[in-house]
Parts: structure tokens; sequence; C-alpha cells
């Protein structure tokens, strides 16, 4: 048997040579050129174009809405805020318009029922009044605090200067701030 050998022709003019190990092939004495790209014409860029500002011009309009809902909402929490902040307390203050038209409805009261009921209804003010964090400012015996306290007269007294001797009304605070001061009459040094 006779081993055959390879041949190898040499391609003819105008006939692209074959590629080595499979690359690309390119035309015999020509050299290989970058792939042409084509331009889209303006008509299509300008279509692409107006397509993408389509698109931006409603992703902001959602936007712009969605904005828009948002303000409008949180206007509306606010105005209900607002308008119905003192919704709780009121509601803890029916118990005791309740209590003091029964009083005044009841006939043949001694003074002795009265006063309970007089009492019981403070009970139900001082437990409004804690769970809507208002505090009593019963000030005496304590430094005169003129955020807190308004001084109505003063006196001569043997206890130091600037000290509450007297309430002649109680004040209020809600959380930090003085809702009513207290009207005190305040220590003085005795003249000499």
């Amino acid at each position: 048997m006779q081993e055959q050998e390879p041949s190898f022709s040499a391609p003819t003019p105008g006939e692209e040579e074959p590629a080595p190990f499979g690359g690309p092939a390119k035309a015999h004495g020509a050299h290989a050129e970058p792939p042409v790209e084509i331009m889209p014409s303006p008509q299509e860029m300008m279509r692409k174009l107006e397509l993408q500002a389509q698109e931006h011009y409603d992703a902001w309009l959602r936007a712009k809405a969605e904005a828009d809902n948002i303000r409008k909402r949180a206007q509306a929490d606010i105005a209900n805020a607002h308008k119905y902040a003192l919704e709780g307390f009121a509601s803890e203050l029916l118990p005791v318009r309740d209590a003091l038209e029964a009083a005044l409805t009841a006939d043949n009261t001694t003074i002795q029922a009265l006063r309970q009921g007089v009492e019981l209804t403070l009970k139900q003010v001082d437990s409004a009044f804690g769970k809507a964090a208002i505090v009593e400012l019963n000030p005496i015996g304590e430094k005169f605090d003129p955020h807190r306290h308004q001084a109505m007269t003063t006196i001569e007294s043997d206890k130091p200067s600037n000290t509450v001797v007297h309430v002649l009304q109680k004040g209020y605070r809600l959380h930090d701030r003085v809702l009513r001061p207290a009207l005190v009459t305040v220590a003085k040094a005795p003249s000499a």
C-alpha cells in the first residue's frame, strides 16, 4: 500500500485562500478590512430619539403625579392631626361632663353626697390630665421661677427671699411647656 501525500494546491486567481487553523479566509494578496458599520439613517435616529424622549417625558409625568399625591396625602394627614389632636383628651373629659350633669340633676342630695361626687369627678379630671401628660404646678416652698410662676405679691417672711410662700392658683404644664403659670406670693426679706 502506498502512502498518499497530502495535496496542496495554490488557489486560482479570484479564489479565496483557505484560512490556516480555521481562522477567517482572506483573498489572495488582499489585506483584511475591518467590518464596515452601517450608519442608521437620520430618520431612524430621529425616531429613536423621539421614542426615548417620550419615555422620559412619561416617566417624569408619573414621578410628578406621585410627588403631588404624596404632598396632598401629607397635607391631609397634617390637617387631620390638627383637627383631631384633642380627640383622646376630649373623650377622657366626656365622663367628667356626664358626672357634673348628673350632680346638677340629682334631687335631694346631701352635702356629703355632693362632696363625694365632686371628689370622684376631680379624680376623673386628674386621670384625664395624666393620660394627656398635663402636670400640675403647685410650687409652695420652691424657689420662684419666672418661667413657671407669676408673682402676684411679695410679703415679708422668715423664709428665704424669692421663695414661694403661697399659691393663689395652681399652674399646669404640658410636657415641657407651661400651659398656665402658677399665681404665687413670694417671700421677701423682712425690712430692718
